[in-house]
């Protein structure tokens, strides 16, 4: 008996599990609708965390709770937020109807209602742009992000086109003294001017720092340290000023991308005042000449006042000021004369042939070695250099102090002139002989002068 139990129970489960397996798809099958149903219903409830879609909370909270969603999640709660600017344009829109269908017996109360209902929806439509933006940023459908952005610029549109002028001028003033608009406004604008007072402040300390420590650096120039100082001062404001910027709201992503294609088209168009700010670059760091060095550029020759980014400005022996542009700098040959400590005077003077070779030359080594401001090392070099038409030249090349320069040129000029006639030895000058000859009539015949 136990046995044929047994033998029952094993068939009937042998039995049973196929149709099992035939009849759970189709189960499955017909509840598939009502789960699916279920499921996204649950799905779009719990797509975004709750509260985000109430217009009660606060833009801050909003946007810092708008962090962590992903676009799928940020979908439905812009999707969410247009129709809550849909109910809060409704009501405008009703109460706008109304207000105007009283006509003159309108109340002042009536008006009221109607500035605090478009108050409500601007908070609205701040948390509705906040989330579309948010969307944008993260990789959301640009037609979608599209769509949302128009919604709410036709909306402001058609409802300005739609208004009347007192209507207008009504929300003006009541955007001039709300808290969300003028006041805001106001209060940015005060916020920007006083920042940006206090960035000079900061970029004046900032270059102040940065030229005290520049001027440790061994082998920096002036112009590179003037320059490394200025790109410190402006960097400061630049920063400052972006940060402020973020600080306040305001997306500066889009300005990087200006910036970018902006600096294409400059490029381009002032490609002359690049190649000077280039060789004004290269003049920094290969340092040709220093402020104050007395340089000679193109012909032009004067004492180094200033160097920018895109000019050299000199000024001559009878101060003129010379502008010239870096490019043309660069691109010339310079000569730096105040580059070394010392220079060497190269002076010609010439003797006449009748005069002595040995007293000349005594007498001139003895000016030089009684001359304060002439170095003795190196020695300064006297020989007789050239049989010239009408004189024997001597070269006299002292050396001196780049600073004495003129002075010992002018000072040996005089005295050389001065001694040379207290020991009677002339100074030639060109001169012509003409020889007169008579002919076999005796009448005199000019001959070539020589």
């Amino acid at each position: 008996m136990i046995r044929s139990h047994q033998f029952i129970k094993r068939w009937s489960v042998a039995l049973l599990l196929p149709l099992l397996f035939v009849l759970t798809p189709l189960l499955g099958q017909a509840q598939t609708p009502e789960s699916d149903a279920s499921a996204q219903g649950t799905g779009e409830a719990s797509a975004y965390p709750s509260r985000l879609d109430d217009p009660a909370i606060g833009i801050d909270e909003f946007r810092l709770r708008l962090l962590p969603l992903t676009a799928d999640e940020l979908k439905p709660l812009a999707e969410a937020w247009r129709d809550n600017a849909r109910d809060a344009t409704q009501a405008v829109v009703e109460q706008i109807v109304q207000i105007r269908d009283e006509g003159a017996e309108a109340t002042e109360d009536q008006k009221q209602i109607r500035s605090a209902l478009v108050e409500q929806r601007k908070a609205t439509f701040d948390r509705y742009s906040a989330v579309v933006s948010s969307l944008e940023r993260k990789g959301g459908d640009p037609a979608l992000v599209q769509q949302l952005r128009t919604y709410q610029s036709a909306i402001t549109v058609e409802e300005k086109a739609n208004l009347t002028a007192t209507e207008i001028m009504n929300d003006v003033l009541d955007w001039i003294v709300s808290p969300d608009g003028g006041i805001q406004l106001a209060l940015r604008i005060a916020v920007i001017i006083g920042a940006f007072l206090g960035l000079l402040i900061v970029a004046r300390i900032a270059r102040s720092w940065a030229r005290g420590l520049f001027a440790r650096v061994p082998n920096l120039s002036k112009l590179l340290h003037g320059f490394l100082a200025m790109m410190v001062y402006w960097l400061t404001i630049a920063i400052g000023l972006m940060i402020v910027l973020a600080a306040l709201g305001v997306n500066i992503t889009p300005l990087f991308a200006l910036v970018g294609g902006a600096s294409f088209i400059i490029a381009f168009a002032m490609q002359d005042t690049l190649g000077n700010l280039a060789a004004g670059l290269m003049i920094m760091i290969n340092r040709p000449f220093d402020e104050g060095d007395y340089v000679t550029i193109g012909g032009k020759g004067g004492t180094v006042r200033k160097v920018s980014v895109v000019s050299t400005t000199i000024n001559t022996p009878d101060n003129q000021v010379i502008i010239i542009p870096n490019s043309k700098v660069w691109g010339d040959v310079i000569t730096n004369v105040t580059a070394s400590d010392t220079r060497r005077i190269d002076m010609v003077f010439g003797i006449g042939y009748e005069d002595s070779i040995q007293k000349a030359q005594k007498v001139l080594e003895s000016l030089m070695s009684d001359h304060p401001k002439i170095l003795s090392d190196p020695e300064p070099l006297i020989r007789v250099n050239e049989l010239g038409e009408s004189s024997v030249n001597f070269i006299v090349r002292p050396w001196v102090k780049a600073e004495d320069y003129w002075e010992v040129y002018w000072d040996m000029t005089a005295k050389v002139k001065e001694a040379f006639d207290a020991h009677g030895l002339t100074i030639p000058f060109p001169q012509t002989e003409m020889r007169i000859k008579g002919d076999s009539t005796g009448n005199m015949v000019p001959t070539s002068p020589r």
